[in-house]
């Protein structure tokens, strides 16, 4: 277990401070900080009204970095997120004016609804932690994570993102409709409304936690483990293009991560097999009659999960030294 800094009791008081205003359970937040201690991007989906963008402003307020919402629309430029500059006439020079890309805690807003242009502007932010403008590279401060929310493709108005693009978000987390008992707790909770989040981390304990997390001892034989399920969707038959390197490395970096989240310096097979989902789905590819089949990337996971194991390597075995006469 770990020791000296309390981790494990501020993301119980996170998670705390989330339920204020979100009713879904705290296997949504755990993820969301996963994410954010192994330095990646998370997308989440859903249907209009299930809450997305109040998690993620909740998950902000409690973490304590600038937060900055964006909300994309076809028409939005790739200016109007990165910023521009602008001509000072008192100073009579050109001011950089900075957008909202260079917040730490990013809310792209229905991402899928902006046209490529715009989203491929995202896309270095996301990629290298810097934004281009008018030729000079401008840094982006850490922790730096894009939430980005994006309503299912089949609605109007949608478009669908690019394998390049889904590639990078660590993980793509799904929010379903609640179930009736939950749906009941929030109709009481807003009978008034909400306590205010209050904050509870801010950026140096992030960036502290971040070198925590690279401590966390992951054994070989989960890396091994780690690179059967990546393989395995690359050889099934019912897969087009299977999950790329950076899905091993995200598994890697993320399930340190959770374990870290959960109060432990070691990975265990546990976190590896809950991470699966979220972060190889997104990356699979099917084939187009398994498609038709109705098997979709889920099922290639789930699928992985169930059939590859943890091979345990035999301990080595003693060197034993022969006896000589004079020994």
């Amino acid at each position: 277990m770990l020791q000296g800094e309390p981790i494990h009791e501020l993301i119980e008081q996170i998670q705390q401070e989330i339920a204020k205003v979100y009713v879904g359970g705290q296997t949504i937040v755990e993820l969301l900080l996963t994410g954010l201690l192994a330095g990646g991007h998370v997308l989440l989906e859903g249907v209009p009204g299930v809450a997305k963008t109040t998690l993620v402003k909740a998950f902000a307020s409690a973490i304590g970095v600038e937060f900055q919402r964006i909300q994309f629309t076809p028409d939005l430029l790739p200016a109007d997120i990165t910023g521009s500059y602008i001509f000072h006439a008192r100073e009579q020079e050109f001011v950089l004016r900075k957008g909202p890309l260079f917040a730490n805690i990013i809310l792209a807003d229905e991402v899928n609804r902006a046209p490529a242009k715009t989203q491929s502007a995202m896309l270095e932010a996301m990629a290298e932690q810097q934004i281009t403008i008018e030729g000079e590279c401008h840094p982006l401060h850490a922790p730096y994570m894009v939430l980005a929310t994006q309503n299912p493709v089949e609605q109007e108005g949608v478009y669908l993102l690019p394998e390049a693009q889904l590639d990078r978000f660590l993980m793509k987390l799904h929010l379903g409709y609640p179930d009736r008992r939950v749906e009941k707790s929030i109709l009481r909770r807003y009978k008034s409304p909400p306590k205010p989040v209050i904050q509870v981390l801010e950026a140096n304990t992030i960036l502290r936690w971040r070198e925590r997390v690279e401590t966390v001892h992951l054994s070989e034989e989960l890396e091994d483990y780690i690179l059967d399920i990546v393989h395995y969707t690359r050889k099934h038959r019912d897969v087009l293009l299977g999950a790329s390197p950076r899905a091993s490395l995200g598994l890697l970096h993320a399930a340190r991560a959770l374990a870290l989240v959960r109060g432990r310096d070691y990975v265990a097979p546990d976190d590896i097999r809950e991470l699966v989902e979220p972060i190889v789905a997104h990356r699979v590819i099917m084939q187009p009659e398994a498609e038709l089949d109705g098997r979709t990337p889920v099922n290639i996971c789930q699928e992985a999960v169930s059939k590859v194991a943890v091979i345990r390597r035999p301990p080595p075995k003693p060197q034993h030294r022969p006896i000589t006469p004079n020994g």
